[in-house]
């Protein structure tokens, strides 16, 4: 605390970032700070804190900062470090989904409609979120029954192509093949647009029409698609808000705290319709409610493109947000609290979500501290470990009789998967099937990392995992000693009767089968087998295809790669057809009819 009291005198009254430190230097907090002298001092003052901040504070063993030019640009930071470093106590949407969106590409002569989970600025029309029971594929499949717009990226060239089947089955007009006009195709353009903006009557007319004719014809399976098709058009009018208007693009977002862990609902709302909305638990140390629910958006729009409007608060910093997004998006986006009005009652919706869902889920967030940060401490106090397991690595081979070997590195971070952060290697320097010295060449690799300034991206762990037993653990310390690596732990886990292999004991440790310490371990153990095979697998048979395509005269090694980057699996080129293959580059008709003949003749 010395340090700490030193540091606090030298705090200036800049806006900027502050950076708190656990014992063993991890990145626990990050926050950000109109006054840094005055927002870090309020920490470790002796004033009364709320369990969540006290919880934070006692952790905290130094500081830093970084002084920015405004208050925005601090915001800005701050989202960016909290993505760097995934702190333990800041608000983290780990469970967090980007939605799906249809986009009308209207620079193209003839605009083609497709799903996307990107916004951009690019001329387009994007449509959605679709969420809450609307599937984007039905979307899509009624703008093609109903106003045969093409759904494909097909160019469309001076030279006519040949119709595909969705011409033939009525399902487009086919303006690759110069099968309609310009202005033709833009009357169906229109009706599309018309139809994703909210008005449905005209496919649900058509789709109604199909129906009674597919149910005439006794195709009752298409008929009951149809009626599956009409109630999803029936569900989304009847999420039209009738006193809302038809041109509001708003999101509404309420946040809900019992001083110890937070909730947030978000409820989305296009075009006068409510889309649908979701739920989010969190774990967070602000103080101010403001500041979590500034830090929520902030890391939820990372995601997400904004709409026009966003309803929540009071208690958010608005003006800061606004900048933020006109910063980020060149958006205007208005901030909106609602106190009365049909907007106010949407936002009383989401705030009672948000209570509902952090009632409902307590439970729930405290059985996942048990299988996780509790789990670390644990294992810390069984093993011995010198520190927190704060980033856990595993490591595991596979191959099959020495073809194909593979590595992967998965990383838990405070017990739970980091995605991001998983490796995969394949070997290159060792003959045959030698799992120990696959290792090596796999730790050694990765620990290359280490001093250098590819440490941000591979950062230092905390204990390093090897599936396997005493002699994988002894192999694999053999690099730590050639590389003089002394402060990462390292243990191995046998899988026959679970047993746990550290360094400084001659017998392995036999944890209970019922400790969450050791359903931990399998988990990042078994995470790291799943993600070697799924690795070795796709090599063996990318390997496989190879092979099978050189058989074929005429097909060499630029056209077997043009063939595999076309198609990516051998079944979609024995199905393919001559039109398709013959259209992947450098094959030919010809040619494409040697590869349709080969495959019917030899598989």
């Amino acid at each position: 605390m010395d340090i700490i009291r030193e540091k606090l005198k030298l705090l200036p009254d800049n806006p900027g970032v502050y950076i708190m430190l656990d014992k063993y230097s991890n990145v626990i907090y990050v926050g950000k700070a109109r006054i840094l002298k005055n927002r870090v001092r309020q920490y470790f003052h002796s004033s009364p804190k709320p369990d969540k901040v006290m919880r934070m504070v006692e952790n905290i063993a130094d500081f830093n900062y970084i002084i920015t030019k405004s208050e925005s640009d601090a915001l800005a930071l701050e989202n960016n470090l909290i993505k760097k470093y995934k702190p333990k106590y800041n608000i983290l949407l780990k469970d967090d989904k980007t939605y799906p969106y249809i986009k009308a590409d209207l620079k193209n002569d003839f605009p083609a409609f497709y799903v996307t989970r990107r916004v951009k600025k690019d001329g387009s029309k994007y449509y959605g979120p679709y969420m809450g029971g609307v599937n984007y594929k039905d979307v899509l499949e009624i703008l093609q029954l109903t106003f045969q717009v093409r759904l494909c990226h097909t160019a469309i060239t001076e030279k006519p192509k040949r119709e595909c089947l969705n011409y033939h089955i009525g399902r487009c007009h086919a303006p690759c093949a110069h099968k309609c006009t310009k202005e033709q195709y833009a009357q169906n353009v229109k009706n599309a647009l018309n139809f994703l903006e909210g008005d449905y009557n005209q496919g649900e007319e058509l789709l109604k029409s199909k129906m009674l004719a597919a149910a005439e014809n006794e195709n009752f399976e298409l008929a009951l698609d149809y009626r599956n098709k009409i109630e999803m058009l029936t569900k989304m009018e009847a999420r039209r808000i009738t006193s809302l208007s038809n041109f509001l693009d708003a999101d509404v977002i309420a946040y809900t705290t019992n001083n110890l862990y937070s909730a947030v609902n978000v409820l989305i709302t296009r075009k006068g319709i409510m889309q649908g909305g979701t739920s989010y638990a969190l774990e967070d140390a602000h103080s101010d409610d403001g500041e979590a629910l500034t830090q929520f958006i902030t890391q939820y729009y990372s995601n997400h493109f904004p709409p026009s409007e966003i309803i929540t608060s009071d208690c958010c910093e608005k003006e800061l947000l606004e900048e933020f997004f006109k910063n980020k998006f060149d958006k205007s986006v208005k901030i909106t609290f609602a106190k009365q009005g049909v907007k106010a009652e949407l936002y009383n919706m989401a705030k009672e979500n948000a209570c509902e869902y952090l009632e409902k889920t307590i439970d729930k967030i405290r059985h996942k501290d048990d299988m996780t940060v509790n789990a670390c401490k644990r294992l810390q106090e069984i093993l011995g470990l010198k520190r927190y397991p704060r980033r856990m690595e595993c490591y595991d081979i596979s191959n099959v009789s020495g073809v194909d070997k593979v590595g992967s590195m998965v990383v838990f971070i405070d017990g739970e998967a980091d995605r991001s952060n998983y490796r995969r290697f394949k070997i290159k320097t060792v003959e045959g099937a030698n799992d120990f010295a696959s290792l090596q060449e796999v730790l050694k690799r990765r620990l290359s990392k280490l001093g250098t300034d590819e440490e941000d991206r591979f950062a230092r762990p905390d204990l390093i995992i090897i599936d396997g037993g005493k002699g994988q653990l002894f192999a694999v310390k053999s690099i730590f000693d050639e590389m003089e690596i002394c402060d990462i732990e390292l243990i191995s886990l046998a899988k026959r009767e679970e047993e746990v292999f550290t360094l400084d004991r001659e017998e392995s440790v036999m944890i209970d089968k019922r400790d969450f310490s050791l359903k931990m371990l399998q988990r990042i153990r078994d995470e790291a087998h799943r993600f070697a095979i799924t690795y070795f697998r796709n090599l063996h048979s990318k390997r496989n295809l190879e092979s099978v395509l050189a058989e074929i005269d005429g097909i060499g090694k630029k056209k077997r790669i043009a063939l595999l980057e076309r198609f990516k699996s051998i079944d979609k080129i024995m199905n393919a057809s001559v039109e398709d293959l013959a259209e992947t580059e450098g094959i030919g008709e010809k040619l494409a009819k040697n590869i349709k003949q080969y495959f019917e003749e030899n598989i």
